[in-house]
């Protein structure tokens, strides 16, 4: 058997959500992500330049779509689905500020056995959002 190909990285992660407007606003005035495309069905941020958030309104990809040149499978999320952003060590407390003053409740702290510190709360479609630093993963 051979061995896999390379992959370099994860490059997309989708959320499915109910208020698409609402979202975006989150999305870019609370945190801060630029918007690479805003949409009914989708809208796409960029996550510092290596990963692009997608956000689809729930249900609108339910069922696959002819593109182009191919076809996009079908997919959706139901329930509370979670993403983590990596943060420095120094912007914990920084984006606790920042959380508490757009009405947004940190749910939970975390300090990691590799030293590394998570600050959790929720998206206004309930998501389970995490800011983490190095040192939570062997890998970060």
């Amino acid at each position: 058997m051979s061995t896999s190909p390379r992959i370099d990285r994860v490059l997309e992660t989708a959320l499915y959500v109910d208020d698409m407007e609402r979202a975006v606003a989150f999305y870019r005035d609370v945190l801060g992500l630029t918007a690479l495309s805003t949409g009914e069905r989708l809208s796409a941020f960029d996550a510092n330049g290596a990963t692009v958030l997608l956000l689809f309104r729930r249900g609108a990809t339910a069922e696959g779509f002819k593109w182009e040149d191919g076809f996009i499978p079908p997919h959706d999320g139901a329930g509370p689905l979670h993403i983590a952003f990596a943060i420095g060590r120094e912007a914990v407390e920084q984006w606790a500020t920042t959380l508490g003053e757009h009405g947004v409740q940190v749910e939970s702290r975390v300090s990691w056995e590799r030293g590394g510190k998570s600050l959790y709360f929720r998206d206004p479609d309930g998501h389970s959002l995490e800011l983490v630093t190095p040192g939570t993963w062997a890998n970060y």
